[in-house]
């Protein structure tokens, strides 16, 4: 069995993640896609992904791609989580990924509209309620949840969760129903109400935002095509990996691999990876190289067996469900985290040593991000505690 060690899977990072060389800024469609999706469930992480991974990129290019030109899209998809891909991508997730939460999230929403005893033919209230919605927001053509909810009565109901527990409390049926309508393709989140960093987004029809829409791909074909992506930008990765990853069943991604032609590869540990079929050759040494990547970027969340380059790590810079945390990198291995201080400048702590080259090469991009950020203050979703002490200081 051919083996790839650790060393080369660093070596890839750089390479494939446009980490060891930024990209120009006119190629950020398809960056993302060769990412296999810029993780997208921090608003601020999206910007900073794009701009860690490519030249002088400014904000109002970000804004434009997403916005305007509408080169990026922001769709719902693997392990319900957020991605940012390009329009033509975006069918492959929505039929991989979003479809079968869709399914889930219909049964589950019936079963609390019944069970809050708001109907007891949840199917024909729902479809009501969908109809209506999707009409108002035609008629408005964007509108946050907010907009549509005072036009919308059936959107206004809240549906109790957790009776007799700790967590209880109420959900508006707005939120269940936009969330299933983006899993469905039928909505899509377009330009935020607020800053860059807001949450808040006007929700437009997809064919509208995507012209015809998303491109409707079989299951299976999308399945294998999300697969080939994958690997192309994180492989060699275990089952393990993929599963997680995607968020299928064992045997969903064992088909999945099998579609693509999936070789099997000896991992350092002991561990049998799987690579793309013509993707065996060494990759060539890129130039030393430093990064600081934000909470939940795509490279650092992209394995379930991550040991390979945290080196120990994962308690400093993960909170206990599992959501990293800003991190700096060298050569492919993660060293540290970073925060911005109280005074909005850009700091990091490091967890190992790294000699002073790559030292001074952390404190100039130190200094480009605090530049690029300005009077903007990131606090990731998740902060750990590493990182709050940083933040603090």
């Amino acid at each position: 069995m051919h083996r790839i060690d650790a060393a080369e899977r660093r070596r890839r990072i750089g390479a494939r993640h446009a980490l060891a060389a930024r990209r120009p800024k006119d190629d950020l469609a398809r960056l993302a896609d060769e990412m296999a999706g810029i993780h997208a469930t921090d608003p601020a992480s999206v910007y900073m992904e794009l701009r860690a991974r490519t030249r002088d990129l400014t904000h109002a290019d970000i804004e434009r791609a997403l916005y305007d030109d509408r080169s990026l899209v922001k769709v719902l998809g693997m392990r319900r989580t957020m991605f940012v891909v390009s329009p033509q991508f975006a069918g492959v997730v929505n039929a991989a990924a979003a479809a079968d939460i869709a399914v889930r999230e219909r049964k589950r929403m019936y079963q609390m509209l019944e069970g809050a005893g708001i109907t007891d033919a949840p199917a024909r209230w729902v479809a009501g309620v969908e109809r209506a919605t999707l009409h108002e927001l035609g008629e408005l053509g964007e509108a946050t949840a907010g907009d549509l909810t005072k036009r919308v009565p059936g959107l206004r109901e809240q549906i109790p969760f957790g009776a007799g527990k700790t967590w209880a409390g109420k959900v508006g049926v707005s939120t269940r129903l936009l969330f299933l309508l983006s899993a469905e393709g039928r909505i899509i989140r377009g330009r935020p109400k607020g800053t860059w960093l807001s949450s808040m987004y006007r929700w437009a029809p997809m064919d509208r935002w995507i012209e015809g829409g998303l491109e409707p791909w079989p299951a299976e074909r999308a399945h294998a095509e999300l697969v080939r992506h994958w690997l192309r930008a994180f492989g060699p990765g275990t089952q393990r990996d993929v599963q997680w990853w995607t968020g299928w069943t064992v045997a969903r991604t064992k088909a999945a691999l099998k579609a693509v032609g999936a070789l099997e590869v000896g991992l350092e540990g002991g561990a049998t990876g799987w690579v793309l079929p013509d993707d065996l050759d060494t990759t060539p040494e890129p130039a030393p190289w430093v990064a600081l990547l934000p909470a939940l970027d795509s490279t650092i969340m992209a394995w379930k067996d991550r040991e390979w380059y945290l080196d120990g790590l994962y308690r400093d810079l993960f909170d206990n469900a599992g959501n990293a945390g800003p991190t700096a990198w060298v050569d492919g291995r993660v060293v540290g985290l970073w925060a911005q201080r109280a005074n909005l400048e850009v700091g990091y702590r490091l967890l190992r040593d790294v000699g002073r080259a790559a030292t001074h090469a952390l404190d100039a991009e130190a200094a480009r991000l605090t530049e690029w950020l300005g009077a903007n203050r990131v606090f990731p979703r998740f902060p750990n505690p590493l990182f709050r002490e940083l933040a603090a200081s």
